[in-house]
């Protein structure tokens, strides 16, 4: 199969590569910073560069990874947000369409509100409350009404990368490896971790369904980020040496909202029998254990 990747630089984006290469499909991998030389230069920004570089590998599919992922970046800069992720989108879609390709947009679950009690469905109303998740939702609305055959396919809270993570995960292993003892972890905002690894594993299975549609993919089960921040601290070995103070996320202002709830549940693909995301505790241990025993931290 032919494949042809945007935001192929990103953590997620290097998950997908290796599970894509394992399996010997053909990639174009594309990325507006390239971090690895097989990664061509390539603005989704840029409709005409989107336009040529696509018509000229002639994909079967198009995995579009490219965004600006950055929440309060995008809350202080919403141009930049809907140039990247909608505009950006726009572009990759429109080229899809001319040349009859099935997309694969990787979309968030802080589309939906955040105001209910229970893991949000496939079938719940959107209402995102931040840019970032606005510009990332009108992005799926372009491709619904533009194309036939695609998936949009949700996570939540994504991990991956180790270093190449910028975001919670790491951020408090990166505090542990530099001896702190106490933390203090907002407690009052929850969600359902995805790691990159079973993500990119579990992209195939789906796509050889040719079920098109929208689809959640988060591992199995919630927590707060005061509950993962445990786990990171016990996974670590470090029970004893480290406290985790839950506080409320009114101590920790940022420039974006977040939804109280990003919590998701794959019911579609329990529908399909491809709900194969392990629960989320078993997926961090794995994922800490390996990249710090990797790192000679353990």
């Amino acid at each position: 199969m032919k494949i042809f990747l945007t935001g192929a630089s990103g953590m997620l984006g290097a998950e997908i590569i290796r599970k894509l290469s394992e399996e010997n499909h053909e990639l174009m991998l594309t990325d507006l910073t390239p971090r690895l030389e097989e990664i061509t230069l390539l603005d989704v920004r840029d409709v005409s560069a989107v336009k040529k570089q696509v018509a000229g590998f002639k994909p079967d599919y198009v995995l579009h990874l490219a965004a600006e992922t950055n929440v309060d970046l995008c809350e202080q800069d919403p141009s930049h947000a809907y140039r990247t992720n909608t505009e950006g989108t726009r572009n990759v879609v429109d080229a899809c369409r001319d040349h009859h390709i099935p997309l694969v947009y990787i979309s968030t679950s802080s589309v939906f509100p955040g105001d209910k009690e229970t893991p949000y469905t496939e079938s719940d109303q959107c209402g995102p409350v931040n840019v970032y998740a606005k510009s990332k939702w009108e992005g799926e609305l372009l491709i619904e009404k533009t194309l036939k055959e695609y998936f949009i396919i949700r996570a939540s809270w994504m991990i991956g990368g180790w270093a190449l993570d910028k975001k919670f995960v790491y951020k408090i292993v990166s505090q542990l490896l530099a001896g702190k003892q106490e933390l203090r972890v907002v407690a009052d905002k929850f969600g359902t971790p995805t790691f990159t690894r079973d993500f990119a594993n579990n992209i195939l299975p789906l796509l050889n369904t040719g079920q098109y549609g929208i689809y959640h993919m988060g591992n199995k089960g919630t927590c707060s980020r005061h509950e993962m921040a445990e786990k990171i601290v016990a996974f670590m070995g470090l029970q004893d040496k480290v406290r985790v103070i839950p506080i409320s996320s009114d101590d920790f202002p940022l420039p974006a909202p977040r939804p109280r709830s990003e919590m998701i549940i794959n019911s579609k693909l329990d529908s399909l029998g491809l709900n194969h995301m392990p629960p989320w505790e078993d997926a961090l241990q794995d994922y800490i254990e390996t990249n710090a025993r990797q790192a000679n931290k353990l």
